[in-house]
């Protein structure tokens, strides 16, 4: 039987990558997106390309801080688990309007919460983020490394991800996932879907994309005087494809029997030496010691008990300059640049350890920087407006 999958901001950039591997994995999904930032032109080219399993795919215009719609789509449907995009994102746009942001992704996220719980789905993936660690100290960022978000954004994420940890901490039913990726890039190798922010675009490479194809006239470079090989700065992309694939690792993760017999022999345990009854006491003991021995000859087998981090990324670090020059060589187009001084709050240099994704997931990223530009570069040639027309100058429909 097919898992019942509910996607919260699915018509958005990373989500809608997402329920299309779902779809082709076999799973009937659920979006449930305000289209606020995203747009419903991507749930229907995303039913498109999914072919034959497009029936399985259903989308419900909703705001995840309305409790009563979301109870009815929980009370319409049996989930099995939820991956959980839906959240303003641009950094910007936090720092002048936290409360929004507090307000859409925070109480958003525990509206959600309170329903997963009330319905007994307790099964969660959360796309959190690397803005989580700030401006890191020392490179890779592991998922040890210390956190300090710098901005709004940031902290509605780190806030979460506590959330999620008391979550778990309070009723250890709970399975949760937090997923702290990088910098996402590319698109569907089809061109039928891929990123198409509103207004001016707060990342690299949709920016370089608008350049390319004559909507803006060149790219602005902020800082070119940091210690890396060319004096830009040096981050961790990775293509969308990749990071819908490690959400789709996740999941899976969670719903690994392996998992679910260390979990319900571990609390059983617990509750049963509270109860005293010497025999079952005796008998969980041993299972547990047991699996104890399996866990330290094979620990990535039972890797997540409750609520586990992992760190998407590629392990590499590119610079702006080596970025944009892999897009002109993909695009054949010629980027003009305009540099200027650094952003206040940029780090220098951000990538990623992911081995514990590739050892406990078995993920890791596939694709490099040219496929990522590569595809960026098919996505922005047959949609150079992105889901909207020239006349709306981009505006999503």
């Amino acid at each position: 039987m097919s898992k019942n999958i509910l996607v919260t901001g699915g018509a958005g950039y990373i989500g809608s990558h997402t329920v299309l591997q779902l779809l082709l994995g076999g799973y009937k999904v659920v979006v449930a997106d305000n289209l606020d930032n995203s747009s419903a032109v991507a749930i229907k080219r995303v039913e498109e390309l999914a072919g034959q399993f497009g029936r399985n795919l259903s989308f419900r215009q909703v705001d995840l801080r309305d409790r009563s719609v979301i109870q009815k789509l929980f009370a319409e449907t049996k989930f099995d688990a939820v991956i959980h995009f839906a959240g303003l994102k641009a950094v910007g746009e936090s720092v002048e309007k936290p409360l929004l942001y507090y307000d859409n992704n925070v109480i958003g996220t525990i509206t959600l919460l309170e329903v997963m719980a009330a319905h007994g789905c307790k099964n969660l993936v959360f796309s959190s983020s690397a803005t989580v660690y700030g401006w890191p100290k020392e490179v890779p960022c592991t998922e040890e490394s210390p956190l300090s978000a710098v901005n709004p954004y940031g902290r509605t994420k780190l806030f979460i991800e506590e959330i999620c940890r008391d979550v778990h901490h309070s009723d250890p039913e709970w399975k949760i996932i937090l997923l702290r990726y990088f910098n996402p890039v590319g698109a569907h190798p089809s061109g039928h879907i891929g990123e198409d922010p509103r207004g001016i675009p707060n990342n690299l490479m949709p920016f370089v994309q608008q350049v390319a194809v004559g909507r803006r006239p060149a790219l602005t470079v902020f800082g070119n005087d940091y210690a890396t090989k060319d004096g830009t700065g040096v981050r961790d992309y990775i293509h969308v494809v990749d990071l819908a694939d490690g959400h789709i690792a996740a999941l899976c993760k969670l719903s690994d029997p392996k998992i679910g017999i260390f979990h319900i022999l571990y609390f059983v345990s617990f509750h049963v030496m509270s109860l005293l009854f010497s025999e079952l006491l005796l008998f969980c003991i041993y299972n547990y010691l047991l699996l104890l021995v399996e866990l330290a000859l094979n620990p990535t087998s039972y890797a997540i008990i409750g609520c586990e981090v992992y760190n998407l990324g590629t392990g590499k670090g590119t610079s702006v300059l080596e970025m944009v020059a892999a897009f002109e060589r993909a695009s054949g187009k010629k980027i003009p640049l305009v540099m200027a001084g650094r952003r206040a709050g940029d780090a220098e240099i951000v990538y990623a350890s992911t081995k514990k994704a590739e050892r406990e997931l078995n993920w890791r990223a596939r694709y490099g920087i040219e496929e990522m530009c590569r595809d960026q570069w098919n996505w922005a040639s047959k949609n150079p407006y992105g889901y909207g027309s020239p006349e709306s100058n981009g505006v999503m429909k």
